[in-house]
């Protein structure tokens, strides 16, 4: 993937918070979730979920800028005309799709900064962070994992023909098989092996980990299921889009399908 074509795309789509601060109403969302969250945990007397209370609003909020930001990108420069001036120009198409998407996530690091502020100062939560260090990892890893899966998604609703209601009905059954609210540990058998084939589970995991003073378990393998996952989403995504584009080009329907 090309480097430069990913910074271009990634600055361009700076440019449209400007234009479309719409885009960033999950910002307000947050701590609402956040609060309510905390006194679902309070009332039915899991203190010890505190901090998943908290960090639950920033995934949310992680999920819906790639959902309906990072996974509408291609399809919105159909409906506007413009994604073929994008697929002519020099730099490689998927580059730029992928930095502009990055650039949908990049306002989470803004919801966690809220959400912990939120949590700390207005709930009084404990949400320490004592692992530093898997902390930072994690984090970067999972707005990575984010971007590559919105990569995915992008091309998916492309694709698809219903995916407004996908993408409309995708937001909840994440949550949950990512463990966001309730770690997986909690979650029915049958259902802890299929959230693991979700990058968030193992993301809320660690950073659930980094929060607790104890030890963390299995914190390698967290890391490495990550970026893993995120790895084969980019993978996957790039070469649908590619293949994509090789069949709209053939057909005439770049701006059309």
């Amino acid at each position: 993937m090309d480097l430069d074509a990913v910074r271009a795309g990634f600055l361009l789509q700076l440019r449209f918070y400007r234009h479309y601060p719409d885009q960033l109403t999950p910002l307000l969302t947050a701590p609402l979730y956040g609060g309510i969250f905390a006194m679902i945990m309070s009332s039915s007397g899991r203190q010890d979920l505190s901090g998943a209370a908290a960090l639950a609003p920033f995934y949310m909020a992680l999920w819906a800028f790639a959902l309906f930001s990072g996974g509408w990108i291609i399809q919105t420069d159909r409906w506007e005309g413009t994604i073929e001036y994008v697929v002519s120009a020099p730099a490689g198409f998927a580059g730029v799709v992928f930095g502009r998407i990055g650039a949908t996530v990049l306002p989470g690091i803004l919801a966690f900064a809220e959400t912990w502020l939120f949590a700390r100062y207005v709930l009084h939560s404990d949400v320490t962070v004592h692992h530093w260090g898997l902390f930072i990892v994690s984090f970067v890893l999972t707005l990575f994992a984010t971007a590559a899966t919105a990569l995915l998604m992008a091309v998916a609703f492309v694709l698809a023909r219903n995916a407004v209601t996908f993408s409309n009905s995708a937001s909840f059954p994440f949550y949950v098989l990512g463990g966001i609210l309730v770690p997986v540990a909690l979650l029915p058998d049958w259902m802890q092996p299929l959230s693991r084939t979700v990058y968030l589970s193992w993301s809320a995991d660690l950073l659930r980990g980094a929060m607790d003073a104890g030890p963390v378990p299995h914190p390698v393998l967290g890391i490495a299921m990550i970026a893993l996952l995120g790895l084969c989403a980019l993978i996957a995504g790039t070469a649908v889009l590619r293949w994509l584009l090789v069949q709209v080009r053939r057909t005439g329907e770049l701006g059309l399908r």
